[in-house]
This record gives structure tokens, sequence and C-alpha cells, in this order.
């Protein structure tokens, strides 16, 4: 059972570390309005170690896998969601993932050009996708809306506002050293009720509430990014909220994780077919697939591609998923 913090408890604590590698969901007790606060250190250093990216490349790749782990911490499903940026600029693609655990991977293809910081620049005219895709492959939603604004968080906003689902905004932030991000989230006006009985939830009208999100807002927009960096998520919630009742929930974890295998390049070689392999066999003297998520090398010799198209292949069984 999560572990409840309401806040404020004591007096301001002086700053210390910021929560590393971790996502902490909260909750006002007298609103109907949740947040997810994220940091990405070690993970984002381990998902960029195989990787040098332009720092503007680097910086907006690791706000979209801040953003693909507060969106998927608003959602139950099992297995993974994607946050895809196409266009036609410099950074003609960026994928995200997140899984349900929290386990993230990203990657970034760019072309040598001069780098504008912001993303309309930096993608070119292009759709913001947001996928969420079962395990299984039972289920799969999809939303795409152009891509608008300077920064992925106003991009994130026109697509929960022209999708027609929760009022949601972001903040983000990321350099070399880690990524992190802020989400507020309105829920349905009555989701109070069920939480907080004979509380005075029961006596707020729309117009309140619609105060209360606009309050929450303008002081979200307050959060400077060095804050959102080095503070403890204690502290920003008081820097923020202090004069509401705010529940913390006990922090999960988050971290980098591939889920690139053996397996699954021997199902997309033979997706390919034999005599394509055949032939960059026979050019190479191997085949030679690396994962764009972790730079993980696959070798197939003479051998291995025969056994593989014989039908006989029994793949070399990995280690298990890498996890940083």
């Amino acid at each position: 059972m999560s572990t409840i913090i309401r806040l404020p408890v004591t007096p301001a604590e002086t700053p210390v570390m910021h929560d590393r590698d971790c996502l902490h969901r909260f909750l006002f007790e007298h609103y109907p309005i949740r947040g997810h606060i994220v940091h990405l250190d070690a993970s984002w250093r381990a998902l960029l170690e195989h990787r040098e990216y332009p720092p503007v490349i680097r910086d907006t790749l690791g706000e979209a896998v801040a953003a693909s782990v507060l969106l998927a911490a608003t959602m139950k499903f099992d297995g993974t969601l994607s946050l895809q940026l196409k266009g036609q600029g410099p950074m003609h693609l960026m994928l995200a993932q997140c899984s349900d655990a929290l386990g993230v991977r990203a990657v970034a293809r760019y072309k040598d050009a001069e780098f504008r910081p912001d993303l309309a620049s930096l993608s070119g005219e292009g759709s913001l996708t947001v996928t969420v895709e079962n395990e299984d492959l039972s289920q799969r939603y999809q939303g795409i809306v152009p891509l608008t604004g300077e920064r992925l968080s106003d991009c994130l906003r026109n697509y929960f506002e022209s999708s027609e689902q929760l009022p949601t905004r972001l903040w983000l932030h990321a350099d070399e050293n880690g990524a992190s991000g802020l989400l507020l989230q309105r829920l349905s006006d009555d989701s109070v009720k069920s939480r907080t009985v004979g509380s005075r939830a029961h006596e707020m009208n729309r117009a309140e509430i619609d105060d209360a999100w606009n309050r929450v807002q303008m002081l979200g927009d307050t959060l400077k990014p060095e804050e959102l960096q080095t503070l403890s998520d204690r502290n920003i919630l008081r820097r923020l909220f202090a004069e509401d009742d705010v529940r913390l929930f006990e922090s999960a974890p988050v971290f980098f994780k591939c889920r690139c295998s053996r397996e699954r390049v021997v199902g997309m070689l033979k997706a390919l077919g034999p005599e394509e392999v055949r032939s960059v066999l026979a050019e190479q003297g191997h085949v030679e697939v690396r994962c764009d998520f972790c730079n993980r090398a696959y070798r197939f010799d003479s051998v291995d591609v025969e056994q593989l198209f014989a039908g006989t292949a029994t793949p070399t069984t990995d280690a298990p998923d890498r996890r940083h």
C-alpha cells in the first residue's frame, strides 16, 4: 500500500538532492486535480551512453522521454506508450517509448544542419503521434496532431485539447545530466467526492473548480527549469502549492530498458526474405543488425543464415533485457 504524505506538514526543509530515477504521483485533496513528477538521471545517461546528439537534439529527446513517462503514468495499459515526432526539418524523426513498468528507451534521427531551439524549426511541418499498444497487440490507440508551438510541452497541450481528453499541462526540462517533468491533469468534476466524503468538495461548483484549475496552472508556470531539475519533489510541491492540501504517494522507479533481442532480429530477417539476406551475406561476409536504441549489434554468419531459412534455427538465448 502506498505511503501518503500530506503537504504542507513542516516548515520548508533545506533543499536536498532531487529525487533520482523515479516518478511521484500526487493528488489535490479538495479538487479534481492530480499530478506527476518524474526525474531521470542514471537512466537518462544509460540511454545516451552509445549516442552523441547535438545539445538541442539531446535536450528535446530528453523532454520527450520525460513526457512519455508522465503520459504513461496517467493510463492503465499492459504494453508500451510511444511518443513520436516526425517532420521535414533537421530532426526528421524522434521516438520515445515508456512501458507500463516505466522502462524507457528513445532515439532521434537528424541531418547535419544549424539547429534552432524551437520545435517548429527543428522538426519542420510535421506531426506528433501518441500510440498506446498492449503487449499482446490486442488493443491499440493512436492520436495524431500537427506540430505546433515552440516547445514539446506546447505541442502536447494542443494534443490534449484537440483530442478531447482530460485537460493536461506539462512542464519539461532536460540537459546532459538528466531529464525532468511535471504534469498536472484535471479529472472529472465529481471524481473528488469518492475520496472526500463530507468535505467541502461536495459544495464546490463548476466555477470554483475552474478557478482552482486555472490557479494551479499559473503556479506551475512559475516553476523554473533549474528548480524542476534540482529540488526534491516534496520541495517542488511546497514551492508551488503551499496553500493546498496535497497527497504525495510513494515513488515508482524509472529505468532504461531496451527490448531488442536476437529473436526479434531473426523475425525481421525472415521478413526480409532469403534473397535479400543472402545478398548482404555475399557482399559483407556476414549480416549485422544494430539496435537503434541501445546500439547493440546482432551478427549472423553463413551458417546462421542457412539455418535461419532452413527453418531449423534456434536463436541463442540472450541475457535478460538490459536495465539501468
